[in-house]
């Protein structure tokens, strides 16, 4: 027999929202919000992504710009830049990837810890731009798993942001690639 899933009670003093829960009031006691814990966790992964840059062309430099005061991304939580795979859970892809290149961003992606994302920035790291040779990669995905693509030569700021909320609602509705994994995995244990 499989046992309940854990609910968190908190106080609260205005509605319910997402989360599998609901907004309980009993005999004029405060209300409280029920919910699952994985709906939680997800709420505070959406809103504090680290991102990790692997810039190696001019959609780098449009990165850096996404990374000003001007966007203010610090808002949606993903200010904390991080070079090192081991400190980071999103994985930014920005220009034009080689052969010899390929080995070293799989070794980065490795690095990271669960749950991971990537996004693609750029025409190269989306299809290989027009560089139809045989030493560039046609696309990440064909050796990494990509989130969100956002197309461009190169992508304007905007788009990058656009393709970051994207992500985080993405990971709110839980239709990431780690959130389906995960409950396939809970489905085939029920």
């Amino acid at each position: 027999m499989r046992e309940p899933e854990p609910k968190l009670s908190l106080p609260v003093a205005g509605r319910a929202g997402r989360g599998g829960g609901g907004l309980h009031e009993k005999d004029g006691d405060p209300a409280f919000l029920t919910t699952r814990v994985e709906a939680w966790i997800d709420a505070a992964r959406k809103n504090s992504l680290w991102p990790f840059p692997f810039g190696t062309a001019c959609c780098a430099i449009e990165f850096m710009s996404f990374m000003m005061s001007h966007y203010d991304i610090s808002r949606f939580g993903a200010e904390v830049v991080r070079f090192s795979p081991r400190q980071s859970d999103l994985l930014i892809v920005a220009g034009t990837v080689t052969d010899k290149m390929a080995p070293v961003m799989v070794r980065i992606y490795e690095q990271m810890a669960e749950p991971k994302y990537v996004i693609s920035m750029g025409v190269c790291a989306c299809t290989g731009g027009f560089y139809r040779a045989y030493h560039v990669v046609q696309g990440i995905d064909e050796f990494i798993p990509v989130d969100v693509y956002v197309p461009g030569c190169p992508p304007t700021p905007e788009a990058l942001l656009q393709g970051v909320v994207k992500l985080q609602e993405m990971i709110a509705r839980g239709e990431t690639r780690y959130q389906r994994a995960l409950a396939a995995a809970k489905a085939a244990g029920a």
